[in-house]
Order: structure tokens, then C-alpha cells, then sequence
């Protein structure tokens, strides 16, 4: 993917180079207008970041004068003005999206990944499975360069699983993408559909089945074989379409997490500030407020970024300094020695929970196969938190009797069983036979290079080795098992602390969310108005306008009443929740949030209101 950036701030496009650069991303820069509408006419690019403010031809001029020329492809404007009206002058000049400054770099990535996806809906590329294409222009299905005649339903079907590689359909979600409320069939002839796509995709020469039912929940596409990536001929109709970066590549998130990391040294530099003026005696109220609205931040948001006993201690320091009176000698001691302790704390490593921000958000089924009744409790009381459901089999004649009760979506299977005549391998054939696409993860003490080759070439998707944590396991299944689709949505988030907002909105928009930030709840309403959210996320306490007063701003509003808000909270106490609800907040999320919980509520949340939403359109109907 080639962008071109057009930015006359030396170093804020280099930065942003950079980073789109590190995002597979091919970059072009210009540091004027003139040179930017050059290059845009002269060279080929799937999308331009363009400023407002740049020399010799402003954003707004230089916009106009491309979409007057016939240039289609994707315009993002950057512009720290944030006024309503301008954001409309930037949209009726042809940006197709508006980002105001500071911005949050994964917000951005994610509205360019969202903008190419757009983009790319009519796309010349056919989409291809192997030698099997489609070809959306021409609206032909062809198999080795031979035509394959498909019914429009059946096209539309091969299309959407296509168009969705990873991506698992139920037969009601099949209804609702291809058939509209008053046309659509019984879910019974989606069935039909699939067996005769499937019956002329053969007598078409495929001889490989391109969907594969999963148990209990629907379609997706299989993955294609090596033999059919092998074969695919060197004709362009074949070529690989381009990319675009993965969604749920985790390494752009740790990389926000690292450089807001160092932000709380400055924090507990305020700390430490405050400290000093205590033990001198000179310790000011406008000190004291910075130093207890510093704790409060550091509280909610350290054990995020993987400093659970930091957040423990910053509370502590919120306490002492909540308090109207003078701080006794006492209390001055436990002061000094709590803001000792946190330094100390930022000089360890972090026990990061950001490889868990991509929870299981559905409940998965998967069967642990495993002697070791130590481990398989240890991961009994974790599997929750995960969204895995697991039923534990401690020989391989439990296991048989489970497989053959009900198919699970993943196996984890120790491969040596003392008591046992037969070992883990002999299962691991059986069910290699009956169910050739069921993610096998093995986990053993075994390690020699032919053990591992013979699980390689039965086709297990992992091997992990003995011992391991807990956490490595359930990383591990997140990896095999299907992930829950990504989940179009604007989400708004408030809080005056940019640290959590950043933390938030990289732990949100992976999943296809379209995340607003706002660290002045002053500008709430202006902010509302203009991006009209599905969701809105509080944190409750902040300075001037707090989180409980614009939830009941929201809940008095006709039109608002009935958005979702979630509040986020670093108090538990009945009183704070019960004020909470009172104010109109439909859930809350306690600091320091959790990769799992966060992303589960807030997509639960949407697809419910959502599907009332529909569900009260077909009964007006």
C-alpha cells in the first residue's frame, strides 16, 4: 500500500513516516501543497494524509482541486482545528474522514486501514481461493481460467466468504448480509445454497470443499492448500491481492504502551515534588490538588500498563492526600516512603496484560486432554476470563467418550500418559481422520526433534513444550481457535487522563471501532454532536465537568436518552456504583481495566442495542 503524506512539519512527518513505514506501508512525503498535488496526479497512491495548514496550497484548496480533476482514491485531512464548522468545510471539500490534532496513533492507523478497506470494495483485483476467482467487475467465477455458471445467491455467497477469510458466518448472519427483511428465506435455505455452491464449485474441476462447517455456529472459508498455492498459474487474473497491515497485530499497541510508560516517571516526579515540600514544611494547597489529581491518573491507569502494585501504591497516595486537614508527621512518613516505593516500581519491568487485549469475546469450546491435575486446575479457574469453556479429560478413554458427545473447537493434548498402553499420538491420528480442520495444540514434556516432526506432518497448529504458564497456553489457543469478527462502530471516550485514552482507544480499535478520545469534557457535547457515536465510555472522575454529570447531560436529551454509556471507575464502593447507575450508566469497568473485560462489554454492549434495535424495525414492519 503507497500513501502520500502531505505535512510541512519536518518533524512531525517524519515521526509519522515512520510509523507507517514500521505499518508495512509505503510513504511519499510533500512539504507543500503545489508538490503534494504533483505527485498525487503524477504517481499512484491508495490513500493521502493531507494537512490543512501547508504552504503555497492550503489542505482545503489542494483537496478541492484533486476531486475537481477526477482523483478518486482515499483523502484523510489532518487539521487541529476542531470546530464543528470546519470539520464540515474539510468533509464538502472531499476528504472522505477528518482527524483533529493531537490525534492518537492508533486511531489514525485504524481509520486509513478503514478507508483502504473502502476503497478497495470495487477493487480490479479478483478475489481468489487457490486457483478458484472471482472477478467483482466482470462478475465472472472461474476455476484454471474455465468458467464456472453460479445463480446470483450462490455468487454472493462465494463472494462474502471471500471477502471474509477468517471470518465465521451463522446461517441468520448469512440472511441478514444477503437478503434484506422482506425477501429473506427460511434460515433452512441458506443449507441449500451452500450444498449447491459447494456441488458446481466440484463439478467446476475443485476438488478440494472451499467452506467448512463449524459445529454449532456456521461457514467460513478454508484455508487454502499448499498444494493449491502451489499450482496457482502465473497469470495475472491469479495474483495475490495486496494487504492491508493485520488489525490484531499487537505490536503497534505495546509501542503505545512503551512510550506512554515512561509518561508516569513525570507523574511521580510531581509526587516527589510534593514530598519535598512536606518534609520542608512549606507544602502548598495548589501543590496538594496536582499532587492527589497526579496519584488518582497513576492509580487508574498503572495497573494497565502492567504495574499492578504501582496502582496499589498511587491509591494509597490518593488517600493521604484526599483528606482537608494537615498531614501528621506520621502520615508525611508513609507519604515519603510510598512515593520511594513507586520509583522503585518504574524501575521493574512490566507485567504487561497487553497481549490479553484481544479476549475471546465468545464463548469457545475446547477440550484439555491432560494428566496433570494441578494444571488442568489451574486452567479450569482461568478459562472464564478468557471466554473458553473447558471440559478436562485425564486419560484418553475420557477423551474419547467427550469427542464423541460433542465436537469442540480446539484440543490441547499431552502426549505421554504413564498408566496407558497407548500414547497422546495414537489420538492424535484419530483425530487427525475424523476431523482434519479441529486445532490441535500439543503440550508435552516430549521434546525431540521426532516427536515434533510427527505432530508437524499430522498437522497440529501448535507444539508447546512442558512447562509453560497459563497464560502461554491460553495465548496460544487464541491463536487456533476462530476469532470473533470485527465490529463497525463509533465509540467516544472520555477522560481527562491521556495515558488511559490512549491505552483504551489501542485496546478498542482493532476490533474495527472507529474511536473518538477526548481529554476535555468541557467539549463533550460539540464532540457528541459531531461524530454521533454508538457508544460513549466516561471515566467518572475528572476536573470542571466529571463523568456522572454528562451521563445525566445524555440520559435528559430526546434524541441521546437511549445511547449506551459505559463509565469507568477507579471506585468500587457501593455508594460510587449506585450514583453510577442513578446518573444513567448502562455498566461500568473498574481501573486498571482489562484488555478482556473492556473489549467484551463494550462490543456486547453495541450488538445488543443493535439487535433491538432491528428486532423492534421488523415488528413495526
Amino acid at each position: 500500500m503507497k500513501i502520500l503524506l502531505v505535512e510541512d512539519d519536518t518533524a512531525f512527518s517524519t515521526t509519522l513516516a515512520k510509523l507507517l513505514s514500521a505499518n508495512h506501508y509505503s510513504v511519499d512525503v510533500a512539504n507543500n501543497g503545489l508538490t503534494g498535488l504533483d505527485l498525487a496526479m503524477s504517481a499512484k497512491y491508495d490513500l493521502i494524509l493531507l494537512d490543512w495548514l501547508i504552504p503555497k496550497l492550503d489542505g482545503i484548496s489542494l483537496c478541492k482541486q484533486l476531486r475537481a480533476q477526477g482523483y478518486y482514491k482515499p483523502i484523510l485531512l489532518l487539521s487541529a482545528k476542531n470546530h464543528h464548522a470546519d470539520i464540515v468545510a474539510g468533509l464538502d471539500a472531499g476528504a472522505d474522514d477528518y482527524v483533529t490534532k493531537p490525534y492518537n496513533l492508533e486511531a489514525l492507523l485504524a481509520r486509513i486501514r478503514s478507508l483502504l478497506r473502502r476503497s478497495g470494495a470495487l477493487s480490479p483485483s479478483p478475489l481468489s481461493w487457490g486457483n478458484l476467482c472471482l472477478n467483482q467487475i466482470s462478475g465472472k467465477v472461474t476455476y484454471k481460467e474455465q468458467n464456472i455458471s453460479l445463480t446470483a445467491t450462490e455468487y454472493k455467497l462465494l463472494e462474502l466468504f471471500l471477502q471474509n477469510p477468517q471470518r465465521i458466518f451463522s446461517r441468520r448472519m448469512i440472511l441478514d448480509q444477503l437478503w434484506g427483511f422482506e425477501d429473506a428465506p427460511i434460515e433452512n435455505a441458506v443449507t441449500t445454497h451452500i450444498k449447491d455452491l459447494r456441488r458446481k464449485l466440484k463439478a467446476g474441476g475443485l476438488t478440494e470443499d472451499i467452506l467448512e462447517t463449524v459445529y454449532g455456529m456456521g461457514y467460513r472459508l478454508n484455508p487454502v492448500p499448499e498444494m493449491c498455492v502451489a499450482d496457482r498459474s502465473v497469470n495475472s487474473d491469479y495474483q495475490d491481492t495486496k494487504k492491508l497491515p493485520n488489525t490484531k497485530d499487537t505490536a503497534s499497541i505495546r509501542k503505545v504502551l512503551e512510550d506512554f510508560r515512561n509518561s508516569f516517571g513525570l507523574q511521580v516526579a510531581v509526587l516527589e515534588q510534593a514530598k519535598t515540600a512536606l518534609l520542608a514544611g512549606n507544602f502548598s494547597k495548589e501543590l496538594q490538588q496536582l499532587a492527589l489529581h497526579e496519584a488518582h491518573k497513576m492509580a487508574g491507569s498503572m495497573g494497565s500498563f502492567g504495574y499492578s502494585e504501582g496502582s496499589r501504591l498511587a491509591r494509597r497516595v490518593e488517600h493521604l492526600l484526599i483528606q482537608d486537614s494537615t498531614l501528621t508527621d506520621e502520615e508525611v512518613c508513609q507519604f515519603s516512603q510510598l512515593v520511594t516505593a513507586l520509583q522503585h516500581e518504574l524501575t521493574k519491568p512490566p507485567v504487561t496484560i497487553a497481549t490479553r487485549a484481544e479476549p475471546l469475546c465468545q464463548i469457545h469450546h475446547v477440550l484439555v486432554i491432560d494428566d496433570d491435575a494441578m494444571l488442568r486446575g489451574q486452567l479450569l479457574a482461568e478459562a472464564d476470563s478468557w471466554g473458553i469453556s473447558m471440559k478436562i479429560a485425564p486419560d484418553l478413554t475420557t477423551a474419547r467418550s467427550c469427542l464423541s458427545l460433542a465436537t469442540p473447537e480446539a484440543v490441547l493434548l499431552d502426549l505421554s500418559f504413564p498408566d496407558a498402553e497407548e500414547d497422546g499420538l495414537t489420538l492424535l491420528r484419530e483425530l487427525v481422520e475424523r476431523w482434519p480442520n479441529l486445532p490441535v495444540i500439543v503440550f508435552t514434556a516430549r521434546d525431540s526433534l521426532t516427536d515434533r516432526l510427527t505432530v508437524s506432518r499430522l498437522g497440529v497448529r501448535q507444539f508447546l513444550h512442558k512447562p509453560a504458564t497459563t497464560q502461554q497456553i491460553f495465548q496460544a489457543l487464541a491463536r487456533v481457535l476462530p476469532q470473533p469478527q470485527a465490529l463497525e462502530a463509533r465509540v467516544l471516550i472520555v477522560d481527562d487522563d491521556p495515558t488511559m485514552l490512549a491505552l483504551l482507544s489501542a485496546l478498542l480499535t482493532p476490533w474495527g471501532l472507529d474511536v473518538t478520545t477526548l481529554a476535555e469534557p468541557q467539549q463533550f457535547w460539540e464532540v457528541l454532536i459531531a461524530i454521533s457515536p454508538d457508544l460513549v465510555v466516561l471515566d467518572l472522575e475528572m476536573p470542571v465537568v466529571n463523568g456522572l454529570e454528562l451521563c445525566q447531560v445524555v440520559r435528559q436529551d430526546a434524541l441521546w436518552g437511549d445511547l449506551p454509556i459505559l463509565v469507568v471507575t477507579a471506585h468500587t464502593d457501593a455508594q460510587s456504583l449506585q450514583e453510577a447507575f442513578a446518573a444513567g450508566a448502562d455498566d461500568f469497568i473498574t481501573k486498571p481495566v482489562l484488555g478482556p473485560e473492556l473489549v467484551t462489554r463494550v462490543l456486547s454492549r453495541i450488538e445488543r442495542v443493535r439487535g433491538c434495535l432491528q428486532a423492534g424495525e421488523i415488528k413495526k414492519r
